[in-house]
């Protein structure tokens, strides 16, 4: 499994979950939403990412990537430790 974690600076929920993920043994790749690379590449998920109720984008967002394209789109630790239980 592969993910892709969109975070911002100074966002607690995206340090928790950054912090969690080697536990979680998954490899992938940060993007900082502050840098252009990463706003090109969250593009690409613009239609099956999770928004709030005012339409913003909600972060952190981890995508979990499997063989067959997108298993999971997860919004904090607490969503990722039941997603990994939940597959046991």
């Amino acid at each position: 499994m592969h993910y892709l974690l969109f975070t911002y600076p100074n966002c607690q929920q995206c340090e928790d979950l950054k912090k969690y993920l080697p536990e979680a043994d998954l490899e992938g790749r940060e993007y900082s939403l502050l840098l252009k690379e990463s706003k090109l590449k969250i593009r690409e998920f613009l239609d099956i990412i999770k928004r709030d109720d005012k339409g913003a984008i909600i972060i952190p967002t981890l995508l979990l990537q499997g063989e067959e394209g997108i298993a999971a789109i997860l919004n904090s630790r607490r969503e990722l430790e039941e997603w990994l239980r939940s597959r046991d």
